[in-house]
């Protein structure tokens, strides 16, 4: 092989070097180009997505996850506000509808047919006592019954031997007026049975325990065979229809909380609400508590106000009309300011609103809504948790 042949070959494997060279160099380089292009392009669509939830406001709700969320879609419109000032109560039993039932007279029970708890109904059987008292109230009644048709007998006589001109008149007024005489006397006796109620029953000596009115048992204090006086508590039977909110007064309100004053009752235990009037405010104020004893006179359907319960009582002490107001759990406060989830067609967007009058349900908005706007009542607290969530992913 002479020079000029080497000295190609040596120009063609510089050449075929460089080449490859040149290959493996865009090789390399392309993939890490592509990638970047990549992650770009992904960051764009990430911003452009991130961006748009910023831009427009909405924290995204479908309406099953509305439904599913437990959240009230409510309507903004005017409402009639009441102001008011609580005070601690107590639900305690209608004393004017609470008896306190006693025999009436002393014996030994026979039979007791009604148990604690028990609805029972006017004039019904509670229970029954053997009563020597009673079975001599009937022998009296009996001779008193007795001593009548006898004097009738005689009245009858003597006026036969007058119309026959036997005898003189004056025997016959005379009759008449022993007759009189044991009437007064049998009916006397008639009478005390009727007040024992035991009236009826012939020569029993038997008393009848009866309810006087439609009532709950509330206590029980009888059992069979024991022996009870005439002035034993045996039961007591409240009417549950309605009940007493006996209300704490501080002498500083004294002024405002008057008889007829409308009240709203309100459970501590439960949301259950009832409304009323203040029926009696005391007028001594106690030495100790400076405060003086109100009641509220308050409806009972379904006994829904046990006696016992605490509760909280709102005085009315002013009304308005309101031309916009939400429910008061609608409001959300968020970075300091007040806002009601206003209902769109995505889902729900932070509403900031201005606040005015309220009562216990709802709240006057004096900025930020108009009247038929929808807004999330109950469960807002559950898009504010959403908006966090957003808010928080956006910052990462």
């Amino acid at each position: 092989m002479n020079k000029q042949q080497t000295r190609i070959i040596v120009i063609m494997l510089a050449i075929a070097l460089a080449l490859a060279a040149f290959v493996m160099l865009r090789d390399r380089a392309q993939p890490a180009g592509d990638e970047h292009d990549e992650h770009a392009e992904q960051g764009e669509h990430a911003e452009e997505k991130e961006g748009a939830h910023a831009d427009d406001g909405v924290i995204h709700f479908t309406p099953n996850q509305i439904t599913v969320a437990g959240i009230t879609v409510a309507t903004a419109g005017p409402k009639h506000l009441d102001t008011f000032i609580r005070m601690p109560g107590q639900i305690a039993l209608n004393e004017d509808r609470t008896a306190h039932v006693t025999p009436r007279a002393a014996g030994s029970v026979r039979d007791v047919s009604a148990d604690l708890g028990q609805q029972v109904r006017k004039d019904q059987v509670l229970a029954s006592i053997a009563s020597a008292d009673i079975a001599g109230q009937r022998g009296a009644l009996t001779a008193a019954q007795k001593r009548v048709d006898y004097a009738r007998r005689i009245v009858a006589t003597e006026r036969t031997l007058w119309e026959e001109k036997i005898t003189a008149r004056q025997d016959l007024l005379k009759a008449e007026q022993e007759l009189v005489e044991a009437e007064v006397a049998r009916d006397t006796v008639r009478q005390q049975l009727q007040a024992l109620g035991a009236a009826g029953g012939g020569g029993s000596n038997l008393l009848a325990i009866r309810a006087p009115f439609d009532g709950i048992i509330v206590e029980k204090h009888i059992t069979l065979g024991e022996v009870v006086g005439a002035d034993t508590r045996v039961f007591t039977l409240t009417d549950l229809s309605t009940v007493w909110a006996d209300v704490v007064v501080p002498a500083r309100d004294l002024d405002i909380v008057r008889v007829g004053t409308s009240a709203v009752i309100r459970s501590i235990a439960s949301d259950t609400t009832a409304p009323g009037k203040v029926s009696f405010v005391s007028s001594l104020v106690g030495e100790a508590s400076r405060s003086a004893k109100a009641r509220v006179v308050l409806a009972n359907p379904g006994a829904a106000w046990r006696p016992g319960l605490a509760v909280n009582v709102d005085i009315v002490t002013g009304s308005s009309d309101v031309p916009v107001a939400v429910a008061r759990e609608a409001i959300q406060t968020v970075d300091t300011r007040q806002v009601v989830y206003k209902r769109v067609k995505e889902g729900f967007i932070a509403q900031p609103v201005s606040t005015g009058r309220a009562d216990g349900r709802f709240i006057e908005i004096t900025a930020g809504l108009n009247p038929g706007d929808t807004y999330a009542a109950s469960g807002s607290f559950t898009i504010k948790a959403e908006q966090g969530k957003g808010e928080a992913s956006h910052e990462h």
